[in-house]
């Protein structure tokens, strides 16, 4: 739902992390990321990427696993659309970059 109040408008943002390699090491094809940035564009009408890459750590058991990472930001005031959307997105990358999981962040933000 849109709301307006004083100047803010209500908004989704959502942040997609986006793996750079494979779990077996090797470079994922920059035209997965194209597709990637195609996709977002299309329904979201715009996209911010920050391209510098992230290192993620997260423990399982013993072991410390390591990622990089980057990230793609939309803003969207399509709420339950989006979240559909993004949801078989979400599969979608898991399936072609082979990943067990894929995090999707999604914030309630107000811009002026």
């Amino acid at each position: 739902m849109l709301r307006r109040r004083k100047g803010w408008l209500a908004v989704r943002e959502y942040d997609i992390y986006v793996p750079l390699y494979y779990n077996d090491g090797s470079p994922i094809e920059p035209r997965k990321f194209e597709f990637l940035q195609a996709r977002l564009l299309e329904f979201f009408g715009g996209l911010t990427f920050f391209p510098q890459p992230n290192k993620g750590f997260w423990k399982a058991g013993d072991t410390t696993f390591k990622d990089e990472i980057v990230i793609y930001r939309v803003l969207t005031r399509k709420g339950n659309a989006a979240e559909r959307f993004l949801i078989q997105l979400k599969r979608e990358l898991k399936k072609s970059l082979k990943q067990e999981e894929i995090l999707i962040v999604e914030r309630h933000v107000r811009t002026i």
